[in-house]
């Protein structure tokens, strides 16, 4: 006698297998499978007040609940979406810094509702609260919004000479900042600034959604940022930042130089556990413009990016540079999914940074839909002013890649080292990248030196040399610096 299934049992199990037999489901499954793994383990350890210095592997405690803590209404404020909140925020941060230290600090508590603002500052050993459909909005008038001297290792605006605006929300020479919420929301409004900046009706460099510049032991966590007129988190000169399970939003097209995270010439920064998709690079580490970057010789080092999920249609998952002339040294970057994008990870610079990119380590990276993969560029000339020193050669080396896989790519690597600026100690492992362009030349490079150990897929350019799985060299590269850099795939 044959048992039979009940319908609805056995529908179920067609569909399961209608699923898994198709490879693009699959392996959406099982990244999605690893990846929350990931995730929930990291909630684990989070979740028990601990978080790891990237550094020296050694505990620091997560911040504490502050003793004190104000509601935004005591001190005026009005969450209707049209009164303007500025006024009630900076005498709601002003009370906080009367606190100082005294007990730890206070919070701000920003309860459910629309809180238009122009830009206001930050205080030291401050909590600023955004309650579950809580929303800060930024003001569209740029007259509402200060206008301050240049970054010192810019030398002039990013996007004009002279002063630039400030961001919405601002802080320097801070300590023990965090912001945080139930999701609650910061959202710049940048539409009109985008506008604005498309049609030069604007005479100064936009501002950031949050900016917080010279300071130390930061926490953004459990919020949403969008719709930054610029770019969106901005940490400047700062130590010891951690980002944490955070969402950032903008359009992927039309919405100019929206980054997601730039730490810009930062020590000990963790971000992770975040979504971003944004109309420019969801994150680029930074450290300084050409001749004032290397004046004022603050590199980014010591970070850790990992567990991100992340989209640009504009420019890439995760850059380094252009503007590197600080240097940027000792990163990681591991379980990161890039999907439907530009490129993926870059390394941008140009003759005239100087700088270096050093020891980056890339681990457990996954591209799904991306038409280039991993790029390292060397000419990307664009400069403050024409005082840059063309002699100020940039050094890009020690870099590796491990666990590399995905689907759907056009070109899995583009790496165009110049006889001026050679890419050395490139290391590839563990690479299988499926292809929508069946070209010869799709692993592109150009004055490289590096190896692959073991088998990858696709098949290395001939700049590199050749290792089995156990370490021992199979074939030395002869032709390390000639180019199949083709531009048109």
């Amino acid at each position: 006698m044959v048992e039979t299934l009940p319908v609805g049992r056995f529908q179920f199990k067609r569909l399961v297998a209608a699923f898994l037999s198709s490879y693009r489901n699959l392996f959406i499954l099982l990244w999605i499978v690893a990846f929350g793994s990931v995730f929930i383990w990291q909630r684990k350890i989070t979740g028990a007040g601990i978080s790891v210095s990237v550094k020296t592997g050694l505990s620091r405690p997560m911040p504490k609940m502050r003793p004190f803590a104000f509601n935004l209404t005591d001190f005026g404020g009005v969450g209707d979406g049209k009164t303007l909140n500025t006024a009630a925020f900076e005498r709601a941060v002003l009370a906080i810094s009367k606190l100082g230290k005294r007990g730890g600090g206070g919070q701000l508590n920003v309860p459910p509702g629309k809180w238009l603002t122009a830009p206001f500052n930050l205080t030291s050993h401050m909590t600023l609260f955004l309650a579950e459909d809580a929303e800060i909005l930024g003001i569209q008038d740029e007259k509402q919004w200060p206008l301050m001297p240049p970054l010192p290792s810019y030398g002039y605006g990013r996007e004009h000479h002279g002063p630039r605006y400030g961001s919405l929300i601002h802080g320097q020479n801070l300590k023990d900042v965090v912001i945080t919420g139930d999701n609650g929301t910061i959202n710049g409004q940048g539409q009109s600034w985008w506008k604005k900046f498309r049609q030069k009706l604007l005479n100064h460099t936009r501002g950031p959604l949050m900016q917080i510049m010279w300071s130390s032991d930061i926490v953004i966590a459990n919020i949403t940022l969008r719709d930054s007129p610029f770019w969106t988190f901005h940490p400047y000169d700062c130590k010891n930042v951690t980002v944490r399970n955070v969402t950032i939003l903008a359009p992927i097209r039309e919405a100019p130089n929206t980054d997601g995270i730039d730490p810009d010439s930062c020590e000990d920064v963790v971000i992770e556990d975040c979504y971003i998709s944004v109309g420019d690079d969801a994150i680029a580490i930074k450290s300084g413009w050409d001749q004032y970057g290397i004046a004022y010789a603050r590199p980014s080092r010591n970070i850790l990016i990992r567990n991100l999920i992340v989209r640009s249609m504009v420019s890439a998952g995760i850059s380094i540079g252009s503007e590197m002339s600080g240097g940027v040294s000792d990163v990681t970057i591991e379980n990161l999914l890039v999907w439907s994008s530009r490129r993926a990870v870059r390394i941008k610079t140009a003759t005239g940074r100087g700088g270096y990119v050093r020891h980056i380590t890339y681990r457990n990276i996954t591209f799904d839909d991306v038409r280039v993969g991993i790029v390292i560029k060397t000419d990307y000339n664009e400069h403050p002013d024409d005082d840059f020193d063309p002699k100020a050669l940039p050094i890009v080396k020690d870099i590796s890649f491990t666990g590399v896989h995905g689907q759907g790519v056009r070109v899995p690597v583009r790496i165009h080292g110049s006889e001026d600026i050679p890419i050395r100690n490139v290391t590839f492992r563990d690479m299988s990248v499926g292809l929508t362009y069946k070209k010869k030349h799709i692993f592109q490079c150009a004055f490289i030196q590096g190896r692959v150990i073991g088998t990858i897929f696709p098949a290395p350019c001939e700049n590199l040399d050749r290792y089995n799985e156990e370490g021992q060299l199979v074939k030395r590269s002869t032709a390390q610096n000639i180019t199949d850099i083709d531009y048109d795939i």
